[in-house]
């Protein structure tokens, strides 16, 4: 009988070992840390634009519908697959450009340039001497 405690003893140890179930705890710091996928920033919302700029309840309703079609437009150029990632930059800055000249009717200037700091924020400044297309810049030649 004490025989057959031991056999069975040593055969589940056995099974253990050959099954692959680590029988030591783990270690925490082997394991990578989990780093959050990377998010995109959201869309501003025509409220949120309204509010940055402090406009008033007349600027409100010329601008909603403008800044509703830019953000329409855009989301149309961001589906379009068959564009070039440069073509696609090229017809968002046509968006972009057609919005401001429509707001520039409507803001006051110091409203227009919030406007105008807005967008360049929400895009990647190139440097001044970066080829097109994101290619590293080479630096001049002596």
């Amino acid at each position: 009988m004490k025989l057959n405690k031991t056999m069975m003893l040593v055969a589940l140890v056995a099974g253990g070992l050959l099954s692959g179930i680590p029988l030591r705890a783990q270690d925490a710091s082997n394991t990578p840390a989990a780093t959050p996928p990377p998010t995109r920033r959201p869309m501003m919302t025509v409220d949120g634009i309204a509010k940055q700029l402090d406009l008033t309840d007349d600027q409100k309703t010329k601008v909603k519908p403008i800044i509703e079609d830019m953000q329409k437009q855009g989301a149309e150029v961001r589906k379009d697959t068959s564009l070039s990632q440069e073509d696609r930059r090229a017809k968002m800055k046509e968006i972009r450009d057609a919005a401001s000249t429509q707001l520039k009717d409507i803001l006051t200037p110091e409203q227009f340039a919030k406007w105008q700091k807005m967008g360049a924020g929400n895009r990647r400044q190139a440097p001044p001497n970066a080829p097109p297309g994101g290619a590293p810049a080479t630096p001049p030649q002596n």
